[in-house]
């Protein structure tokens, strides 16, 4: 396929997402050229439904818009109130909103990123910033020189919880796949094969192959990669899942091969990052935000600014609030700083980021 993409990108997201940003990156001689060159991946648990989010606040009586702001700590889910008020869901409560989906990852700190950011292991106010590429450290560097992020040592205790959160995933999420498998519901995303293999088994694979194999099993991620690269427009996400609204062209496989619950192959994903809590880095300090404040340290906002203003991207894809919906998740490709902040914070469901993309390259606009 070909796709001329000149501005470079900056991808802020989950794990999943991450993962289909760089199957789209090693994959490029078969999907085209992505303008996704710098990804800021974030720690991730879990992930939740919106639809089933709104009910289990409705039980409490709480409507979304009076929401200011959510997380997920110390056991529980806590919803800020509008009017001061603070609402403790303890997280087992909260886990029947889980996508099933989040139950078959094996990542929790988004391991294939530049840069992966998250509060766990560091002190209240600063991020946990582990650097595993040297774009990612470069950035890191540059923002700590020029005062947009403070950056000190992470303390021993720090990573091992890290560690610790990571393994539980990692072994919880195991079990469940082989609990799937026992009952013939394939989880193919976690079967490694080399890139040849890749290659050949997913030749012939097209969005059929995508539903039965990711779809109708419980794996899809909402990610949007499938209705990103798909060169007739014709997939598209409704209904919280990709549908088709056409035929796929002979040989075409794109959807399948840039789906991050798709095959990975060993060359992207080597087999001993199961074995290894945080996956391969170079440095991991504690940060916080020096001129962004913002949840966690506001750190992730402070680096995607840095990235903007210095021209290391000419855009950023971020998710924010919907205005028409509250706490709708709704993804945004700007290169306003203004945009990055007031998107800052997690919004805790799912969103189909790619979408963001497609739309530009649809109609060619540029940043």
């Amino acid at each position: 396929m070909t796709r001329n993409q000149n501005d470079k990108v900056a991808l802020v997201g989950t794990p999943c997402q991450i993962i289909a940003a760089a199957k789209m990156d090693h994959f490029r001689d078969i999907l085209g050229e992505s303008p996704l060159d710098l990804k800021i991946g974030l720690f991730c648990m879990e992930n939740f439904s919106y639809f089933y989010l709104n009910q289990l606040l409705e039980k409490h009586e709480i409507e979304l818009k009076d929401v200011s702001e959510c997380r997920v700590e110390k056991g529980h889910m806590w919803f800020y109130l509008t009017d001061g008020q603070v609402l403790k869901i303890l997280l087992k409560e909260a886990k029947t909103c889980m996508r099933k989906n989040c139950s078959v990852c094996m990542d929790y700190t988004s391991e294939l990123s530049d840069l992966s950011v998250g509060s766990v292991g560091s002190p209240e106010g600063w991020s946990t910033v582990i650097a595993r590429s040297q774009k990612g450290l470069e950035l890191l560097k540059k923002a700590e020189q020029d005062e947009y992020v403070q950056i000190k040592p992470i303390n021993d205790s720090g990573i091992q919880l890290i560690e610790k959160l990571s393994s539980r995933k990692k072994t919880e999420n195991k079990a469940e796949i082989k609990k799937r498998e026992s009952v013939a519901r394939p989880v193919i995303y976690r079967r490694f094969i080399t890139d040849s293999q890749f290659r050949d088994e997913v030749v012939e694979c097209q969005f059929a192959d995508l539903k039965a194999d990711v779809v109708d099993v419980g794996t899809c991620v909402l990610c949007g990669a499938c209705e990103y690269v798909c060169p007739e427009n014709i997939v598209k996400i409704e209904d919280r899942k990709p549908r088709i609204k056409g035929e796929c062209p002979p040989e075409c496989n794109l959807c399948y091969v840039a789906c991050p619950r798709t095959y990975l192959p060993q060359e992207l994903v080597s087999t001993d990052l199961d074995q290894k809590p945080l996956g391969d880095y170079l440095k991991i300090v504690s940060a916080k935000a020096s001129l962004v404040k913002g949840q966690d340290g506001g750190v992730a906002t402070a680096l995607l600014n840095y990235a903007l203003t210095h021209k290391m991207v000419e855009g950023v894809m971020v998710v924010d609030k919907s205005r028409a919906k509250p706490w709708k998740p709704q993804v945004k490709l700007t290169k306003n700083t203004d945009d990055v902040i007031k998107a800052s914070g997690t919004k805790y469901a799912a969103c189909p980021v790619f979408k963001a993309l497609k739309v530009k390259e649809n109609n060619k606009e540029e940043l």
